[in-house]
């Protein structure tokens, strides 16, 4: 048997290891939801598009829930295979309804009956639902820090995509108010996901997670849509349309959620969600690098507000930080009242 010392210098040796593996896992979520960001950032002018020639909103949410499904059970064959209890199928069951067929139903849907401007402004909402649902459900703290970063997301978005529409001479206000209601209870489901069923993700691997839930989804959807996918005139549909169908499914959905989940794995309902405000950074940098616009002071002020609220709502206190500085200064004022009771 190993001495103390010999067992204390291994682990003060593989302390920082461990530390930079710790630090790592952060970063690589925080990478993986931009990356999901990035994909969703592209999809709504490509999805709109294909949705404007060929195919509809009730098609392209049965495209992306069996194409998902699919694309999920083929990688889990290349996975290390689960055991999932039964009642957590059932829940991740109900998740479906709340992350994909609710979230995907009225987004899609709403994003052909109002303009993708409305759709943008309407995905600035998530955050604000996540941070009322955890203060209520999670019970998580409302801090100063975080409601800040919140507003200042939100007020970068909205900044870039008055801009966009500006630049592009539409008049905000313009699209339809079913298609933005439809858009604004797209993010309320998906919060409601976030909120309430985010404990599951971190309890199964990311294919399982997606691949119970874009089942149940499918099951769910396709009874009702079906036929009128079936009835759909294939051979009129042009070929530029197919290409963005197959970027709406295998990047916007297979890909997006693959990241999204990662990232939900590590960190808050609040920050995952504050991602959000990514997506219109994205739509103008592809804009700018395709010479549709222009670098503008605006995008940069916009792209610094957004940056700096999903920092904000990072560094800010989550409850068990909060439970642990509490625990450690009653710790640490126990400690001080034995040593003075020891000294007297």
């Amino acid at each position: 048997m190993k001495d103390s010392p010999s067992a204390d210098t291994t682990v003060l040796n593989a302390t920082p290891r461990a530390e930079k593996r710790t630090n790592s896992v952060p970063l690589t979520a925080h990478l993986c939801l931009l990356g999901a960001a990035s994909f969703w950032g592209l999809m709504a002018p490509l999805g709109k598009d294909a949705m404007t020639h060929g195919f509809d909103g009730i098609d392209m949410v049965s495209f992306r829930v069996a194409g998902g499904a699919l694309l999920f059970w083929i990688a889990s064959l290349f996975t290390r295979r689960e055991h999932i209890a039964p009642r957590h199928i059932a829940l991740l069951c109900l998740a479906a309804v709340f992350g994909i067929v609710g979230n995907q139903c009225c987004f899609t849907i709403g994003l052909s009956m109002t303009s993708p401007i409305n759709a943008g402004i309407a995905t600035t909402s998530m955050p604000i639902f996540s941070l009322v649902l955890s203060a209520l459900v999670l019970r998580e703290p409302v801090t100063w820090r975080k409601a800040v970063g919140v507003a200042f997301g939100c007020a970068g978005a909205l900044l870039l995509v008055w801009s966009s529409a500006r630049a592009a001479g539409v008049e905000i206000g313009t699209g339809n108010l079913r298609g933005d209601l439809l858009c604004l209870a797209a993010q309320f489901s998906y919060s409601i996901y976030l909120t309430v069923f985010g404990w599951l993700a971190k309890r199964y691997s990311v294919v399982t997670v997606n691949k119970w839930m874009f089942l149940s989804a499918t099951c769910l959807i396709w009874p009702f849509t079906g036929a009128h996918v079936l009835s759909t005139s294939w051979a009129e549909v042009p070929l530029k349309t197919y290409a963005e169908t197959a970027y709406v499914v295998v990047c916007g959905t297979f890909a997006a959620y693959l990241l999204m989940i990662r990232g939900q794995q590590v960190l808050r309902p609040t920050v995952v969600s504050m991602y959000n405000y990514v997506q219109p950074i994205v739509a103008a940098l592809v804009s700018i690098l395709l010479g549709l616009a222009v670098l503008t002071v605006t995008h940069a002020v916009a792209a610094a507000l957004i940056f700096t609220g999903v920092a904000m709502v990072t560094l800010s206190k989550s409850r068990r930080d909060l439970e642990q500085a509490a625990r450690h200064a009653t710790s640490h004022d126990a400690a001080e009242k034995g040593e003075q009771e020891q000294r007297d």
